[in-house]
C-alpha cells in the first residue's frame, strides 16, 4: 500500500511533477521578455503590440484564476490539473507554430488561462501529499519550479532564441509541459482532493466555494497578499532604471543582477515554507517587515553598487518568504476551497499591477528612480499592519476555542 509522505519521508513524486509543471508555466511567463524583439520583427508589429504578449498574458492569468477554478470546483482535482496542463501545452504549441501575431497572442492567452488555477489548485493538492505539519514546505516545493523559472526564464529565452529562433523556446516549453502532464497523470493520486486525511473535505459546490469568503480571515489574507506583492513588484518593475540611473551599473549588468534577485526568490521560498510550518503568522509578519526594511534601505543605499547587489538579493528572499504561508493560510481559513486558492493568485496579480502603477506615478511626479522603492516600502508596511491584525484576531479566536467554518 502506498504511504503518504511524512515528516521524515522523501519528497513525493507527485510533488516533483507539480513543481515541473510550475517550472514550465513560469518559463512561458518570463521567457517572452527576452524574445520580444525577434517576435516583433517576424510579425512586423510595433514594440507596443509585442508588449501585449506580456500584458495579455497577465490579464488572462487574473481572469483564469477565478473563472476556471469556479467552473471546475466540483471536479476531481487531479483531472482538473491534467486538463489545465493540456491547456498549457496547447497554448504553447499555438505560440510555437503561430503563422501570425493574432495566433501568437491567442496562444499566450490560452497558456495563461491555466496559470492561476494550476497554482491555486496545485497548492491544495501539494499540501495533501504530505503530513499536515509539512504543508507549507510542500507548497514551497511546488512553487520552487516557478522561482527557478524566474531565474532562468529571460536568459533561457534569449539564449535559445538567439541560437535557434524564438519558436524553439516555445517548442521547449511545450515539451516540458508534456513531461509535467505525464508526471501528474502517473504520480498525483486520484481522489476528491482533501487537503489531508486529518482535515475536513473541502467544499465542492460553487455556492459552498463562495461561502468560504464569509471568513474575515480570508479577506485579510488576500489583502496582505495583494499589498505584499504590490510593494515588491511595484519596486521591481522599475529596478532596471534604479540599477542603471542610480547605482551606476551598465545596461549589460541588468541581466545578472536580475538573476541575483531570482536566486533570492528561490532561497526565500524554501526558507519561508519551512518557517511557516513552525509558526506561520510570525513568519509572515517577519517576512513582510523584512521586505519593507529592505526596500527602504535599498532606496537609501542605491548609489552603492555593492549594497544594491546585496539588497536586491534580500528583496527576493523576503519578497517570496511569505508566499507559502499566505497560500496555506488563505486555504486553511477557506477550509480548502479551491476558489479561495485561485483568488489568492488573482490578488497577487492585482497587487502587481497596482504596485507598478503607484511606482510609475512616483517617477512621473519627478521623485526619481529610487521613489518606487520607497513607495513599495510604504505599501508593504500596510501589509504588515493587515497581517498583524489578522494574526491578533486568529490568536483571539484560538484562545476562545473558535475555528473557521464554511457552509456546504
Amino acid at each position: 500500500m502506498r504511504r503518504r509522505a511524512t515528516g521524515q519521508g522523501r519528497t513525493p513524486a507527485g510533488l516533483v511533477a507539480l513543481a515541473l509543471g510550475g517550472f514550465g508555466i513560469g518559463l512561458t511567463e518570463f521567457l517572452i521578455a527576452g524574445l520580444l524583439p525577434q517576435v516583433a520583427t517576424d510579425f512586423a508589429v510595433s514594440e507596443a503590440a509585442a508588449g501585449r504578449l506580456i500584458s495579455g498574458y497577465a490579464l488572462s492569468v487574473a481572469v483564469g484564476a477565478i473563472v476556471l477554478t469556479a467552473a471546475t470546483a466540483q471536479l476531481p482535482r487531479k483531472q482538473v490539473l491534467v486538463g489545465l496542463v493540456v491547456l498549457f501545452v496547447i497554448g504553447n504549441l499555438l505560440s510555437a507554430i503561430a503563422p501570425s501575431y493574432r495566433v501568437m497572442l491567442l496562444g499566450r492567452i490560452v497558456a495563461a488561462l491555466c496559470h492561476g488555477s494550476f497554482f491555486g489548485i496545485g497548492s491544495l493538492v501539494a499540501r495533501g501529499l504530505v503530513a499536515p505539519e509539512r504543508k507549507s514546505r510542500a507548497v514551497a516545493v511546488m512553487f520552487a519550479g516557478l522561482t527557478v523559472a524566474n531565474v532562468l526564464g529571460v536568459p533561457f529565452g534569449a539564449l535559445v532564441g538567439e541560437r535557434w529562433g524564438w519558436r524553439a523556446a516555445f517548442w521547449a516549453v511545450t515539451a516540458i509541459g508534456l513531461l509535467a502532464l505525464a508526471g501528474i497523470a502517473a504520480y498525483v493520486p486520484s481522489g476528491t482532493g482533501k487537503t489531508s486525511p486529518r482535515e475536513p473535505a473541502p467544499p465542492l459546490g460553487l455556492r459552498a466555494q463562495v461561502g468560504a469568503f464569509r471568513s474575515g480571515q480570508v479577506w485579510l489574507t488576500l489583502a496582505a497578499t495583494a499589498l505584499g506583492y504590490g510593494g515588491m513588484f511595484g519596486a521591481f518593475t522599475y529596478i532596471a532604471y534604479t540599477f542603471t540611473e542610480v547605482s551606476g551599473f551598465s545596461s549589460g549588468d541588468v541581466a545578472w543582477l536580475l538573476m541575483v534577485y531570482g536566486v533570492g526568490l528561490v532561497v526565500g521560498n524554501l526558507i519561508g515554507g519551512r518557517a511557516a510550518d513552525r509558526d506561520r503568522d510570525r513568519t509572515l509578519v517577519l517576512a513582510l517587515v523584512g521586505l519593507a526594511v529592505t526596500l527602504a534601505a535599498f532606496g537609501l543605499l542605491a548609489t552603492s553598487g555593492t549594497a544594491s547587489v546585496v539588497l536586491v538579493f534580500l528583496m527576493g528572499v523576503f519578497g517570496f518568504a511569505s508566499v507559502p504561508g499566505l497560500i496555506t493560510r488563505v486555504t486553511d481559513h477557506a477550509q480548502g476551497a479551491a476558489l479561495a486558492a485561485g483568488a489568492n493568485v488573482s490578488a497577487s496579480n492585482i497587487g502587481n499591477a497596482l504596485g507598478a502603477w503607484a511606482g510609475g506615478l512616483a517617477i512621473t511626479a519627478g521623485l526619481g528612480y529610487t521613489a518606487p522603492l520607497y513607495v513599495g516600502a510604504g505599501i508593504v508596511l500596510i501589509a504588515v499592519a493587515v497581517m498583524a491584525v489578522a494574526a491578533q484576531r486568529e490568536g483571539t479566536a484560538t484562545r476562545g476555542g473558535r475555528t473557521p467554518t464554511v457552509r456546504r
